[in-house]
């Protein structure tokens, strides 16, 4: 989290009558409780209507709404605001935003949830925003391999699999390098076949799951490798592809071995 911009986020909401009370918040003028939902939902549009505020200055403090509240809608706002036609916001802000996000010790599920259903899954923005939050510097990540960058790879690849393959492969490629990012990896291609959204090249993925180094008792190992090494790209395309894996693994595990009953 972001301590300068949380303050500032809770001095602009108590500007405008709404202050923290305890884990919650309330409307001074009417002294109504509200969630930190309620919150996000009557104010973090608000942020992009301050005259007060450039561009930059309103993405920051939008961030910093995030940082206060933890609540996707906050999220669902800063992507309206970039996309709408006052848009875009500073790309430099806003992606330097969701980067530091992803690599504090906080689990950023607002910001990784709007990558998957947001940024990824809209082909208009999907390979910009990999790109931004991992792309343009997976090979600097794996060679240094420091925590912070780390985290982020690891959130990334697990959300990855809307992202188109073509954009992604080079991350999954040098990622496959570092094995700290295997269950993330492995993760990523497992949402690249199951979301209805996910996309997956089977011969690639078979090439980057042979050299996944997992432990043997991964879910769902078995059943990804035995449907991408038949060809099949996504769940939602062949129906009974992995049900049919599944049976097949249930079968090997009941078969007797020398000397059973």
């Amino acid at each position: 989290m972001e301590m300068q911009a949380m303050d500032d986020a809770r001095r602009w909401l108590a500007e405008r009558g709404v202050v923290e009370v305890g884990d919650g918040w309330v409307d001074i003028e009417t002294e109504r409780p509200l969630t930190a939902n309620e919150v996000a939902h009557s104010w973090a549009s608000e942020v992009f209507t301050d005259a007060g505020l450039d561009g930059a200055g309103q993405a920051r403090l939008a961030f910093g709404l995030l940082d206060l509240l933890d609540d996707y809608w906050v999220t669902c706002e800063i992507r309206f605001a970039d996309r709408g036609s006052q848009g875009p916001l500073p790309a430099d802000v806003l992606w330097d935003g969701y980067r530091r996000r992803l690599e504090a010790d906080r689990d950023p599920e607002a910001i990784t949830y709007s990558l998957w259903v947001d940024w990824f899954e809209d082909r208009d923005t999907s390979a910009t925003a990999f790109a931004e939050v991992l792309g343009n510097d997976i090979d600097h990540i794996v060679a240094e391999a420091s925590d912070g960058p780390i985290r982020r790879a690891g959130r990334v690849l697990a959300c990855s699999g809307p992202v188109p393959w073509p954009v992604k492969q080079k991350a999954y490629d040098a990622s496959v390098r570092l094995p700290t990012l295997h269950g993330p990896l492995f993760k990523g291609l497992l949402a690249s076949y199951h979301d209805v959204y996910g996309c997956l090249e089977p011969t690639a993925a078979l090439a980057l799951l042979a050299q996944l180094e997992l432990p043997g008792n991964t879910p769902h190992f078995a059943e990804l490798r035995s449907v991408v090494a038949a060809g099949h790209r996504n769940h939602h395309r062949s129906l009974h592809a992995w049900d049919e894996a599944v049976r097949a693994g249930d079968r090997r595990m009941t078969v007797p071995g020398p000397g059973g009953v």
